[in-house]
């Protein structure tokens, strides 16, 4: 697969008007397949394989939040990357999460090229797939380098997603204490 994805670069390269077989670009087209490879890994991973059974039973039932989880992602319009963080917080119903899975789920979507409304809503909906949590509020933060960089080319431009799921939609002060927390 590697290769096939290094031929097409390679094509890319001639494309723009450039020599892919000069020296600094001869390697190029491996290497920036491997790099794709990496930055999509997350197509190749499941839910069940990265929680790994890491759900414990707990009386808990207090808002447990993980704030500043960093992301990186891939817009699926330019093929660009976005950068952020994201905050997700879950109300336990008689089950936790281990600490690290939180970081291993944000991974796994962000690690797939997708727009950054429908990564917030896979993490929340995965969070409460395995918590069977009362509520789930998920925030992303970030900056697209499709805006930066491109098109409009605002430096200093971010977006802010959120999704609330369970009592953190219904509850209006559930939500406003998840959101005090975060900022």
């Amino acid at each position: 697969m590697t290769d096939d994805i290094a031929q097409h670069y390679q094509q890319i390269i001639s494309a723009l008007g450039e020599n892919p077989e000069r020296e600094g670009l001869r390697d190029t087209p491996v290497r920036a397949a491997k790099a794709m490879q990496f930055l999509t890994h997350g197509y190749h991973q499941s839910l069940e394989e990265i929680v790994n059974g890491a759900v414990f039973e707990s009386q808990t039932d207090e808002m447990v939040l993980v704030k500043d989880i960093e992301l990186y992602s891939m817009c699926e319009h330019h093929l660009l990357p976005f950068i952020g963080k994201c905050h997700i917080a879950y109300l336990p119903s008689g089950k936790v999460l281990g600490l690290s899975k939180f970081a291993r789920i944000v991974d796994m979507y962000a690690r797939r090229m997708q727009i950054q409304e429908n990564l917030t809503r896979e993490i929340a909906e995965a969070v409460q797939e395995v918590t069977q949590a009362r509520g789930v509020a998920v925030v992303i933060e970030a900056r697209h380098l499709c805006m930066m960089m491109r098109g409009v080319e605002k430096q200093n431009s971010s977006m802010t997603s959120s999704v609330m799921l369970g009592d953190f939609r219904a509850n209006q002060a559930t939500r406003h204490e998840f959101l005090t927390l975060i900022n």
